[in-house]
């Protein structure tokens, strides 16, 4: 079956009980036994419900794996992935990273004696390098949040296969419709569900997928030890989002080229960050690992943080906001926002900007869109010029 074809189907026949086309919410805490030990497959929501079942048998279709876990957020999948290390651990990751993801790894892990080494992701090299005999994960973002580098999948998960080092990827941006990475040699891949894959704003969620039956059963495990576990509800939620996943990449992926092209010919503009676009330095790795380029886009104007701030608090349409992947349009300025717990000195490196504005396009009119940020910009040379002339 073809993706929006399993999207749809996979995992989701009729309920047996009732016959009901759309898998029911089994808002139920416990089952009931017919004797000890004698159930139908449940007993604890915890530890599994029929709902959840259906969702994540079809992510991990969706992402071409034999076995899905789901969460209560991105963040829980994350942390409920990283139980597989112990104290002494190292992993190398990309620098460029979720400011959440960092967090994580920097104020929770690390106490554990868990050590985290960054490396600037877009070359391979980088990451065999820093491969110790400690090494037991390498641990990738891409398209990277927010400034949309990438890492080279399939080249580096031949380095982690030689040296018998796990990789996992964050494959959020993406979403599975337009990047697969367990084909790619990834072994487990991860997913804040909250963005694309729920896609409308109204649900926290994350998951795991893998083709290891050992992963598999090491992270169920930890699922159910842990108990980060998303509800039934919410997990009815995510399902019926998935449902028009295919269908809304497309469209996301459509404003985005166009909105990448209007911005980067806008003269207020510095620098676009969109794979799509031929001047994205990975463009050609872009096409040869990705089947598409996604909805997210970051830019740099002329000025600094005040100009970017008049902005993001001009447009009407875009909404400032938190998250993404949402079928609405939002901005947001990354340094304030989605990356202020970054240390400064890390954001500097890597070109976080005060000037930097990132986007998630939504599935509006691409013409609605270019004029409100269009207004926007023009809102704020306004501003630029008439503080020129107070000088």
């Amino acid at each position: 079956m073809e993706f929006e074809t399993r999207a749809i189907h996979m995992g989701q026949e009729a309920d047996p009980t009732t016959g009901a086309t759309i898998t029911p919410i089994y808002q139920t805490s416990t089952f009931t036994q017919e004797g000890l030990g004698k159930h139908k497959g449940y007993d604890y929501s915890r530890s599994g419900n029929p709902t959840r079942t259906v969702l994540e048998t079809a992510l991990a279709s969706l992402e071409n794996g034999k076995h899905g876990l789901c969460f209560a957020s991105g963040l829980a999948a994350t942390s409920t992935v990283l139980c597989l290390l112990k104290s002494g651990d190292e992993v190398v990751t990309g620098n460029d990273l979720y400011g959440g993801t960092v967090r994580l790894f920097n104020k929770v892990f690390s106490n554990f004696g868990i050590k985290f080494t960054y490396v600037d992701g877009t070359d391979p090299k980088n990451f065999e390098k820093e491969i110790t005999g400690k090494t037991k994960l390498i641990w990738l973002e891409t398209p990277t949040n927010p400034l949309l580098r990438l890492s080279d999948i399939k080249a580096i998960s031949q380095i982690a296969k030689s040296k018998n080092v796990m990789m996992a990827v964050d494959n959020t941006f993406a979403s599975p419709y337009f990047q697969k990475p367990l084909d790619l040699g990834a072994d487990i891949v991860v997913h804040s569900t909250t963005k694309y894959i729920n896609g409308h704003s109204d649900v926290i969620g994350g998951a795991a997928i893998t083709n290891s039956e050992e992963l598999y059963k090491q992270i169920k495990f930890y699922q159910n030890a842990v108990g980060a576990v998303p509800g039934a509800f919410d997990s009815w939620l995510v399902l019926r989002g998935v449902k028009t996943l295919g269908i809304r990449m497309r469209k996301h992926e459509e404003n985005a080229l166009k909105i990448a092209a209007f911005l980067e010919g806008h003269k207020k503009i510095k620098r676009v960050n969109y794979p799509g676009l031929k001047s994205h330095p990975q463009h050609e790795l872009a096409k040869k690992q990705m089947s598409g380029f996604g909805g997210m886009i970051s830019f740099e104007v002329h000025g600094g943080k005040e100009d970017a701030k008049h902005i993001v608090e001009s447009t009407k349409l875009f909404a400032l906001a938190e998250s993404l992947g949402g079928v609405e349009s939002l901005i947001g300025h990354p340094v304030t926002m989605t990356h202020a717990e970054v240390p400064q000195e890390h954001k500097d490196k890597l070109g976080i900007s005060d000037n930097l504005i990132r986007l998630s396009i939504g599935i509006e009119d691409v013409n609605d869109l270019i004029k409100d940020l269009d207004q926007a910009l023009g809102v704020s040379n306004v501003r630029g010029k008439a503080l020129e002339a107070r000088c």
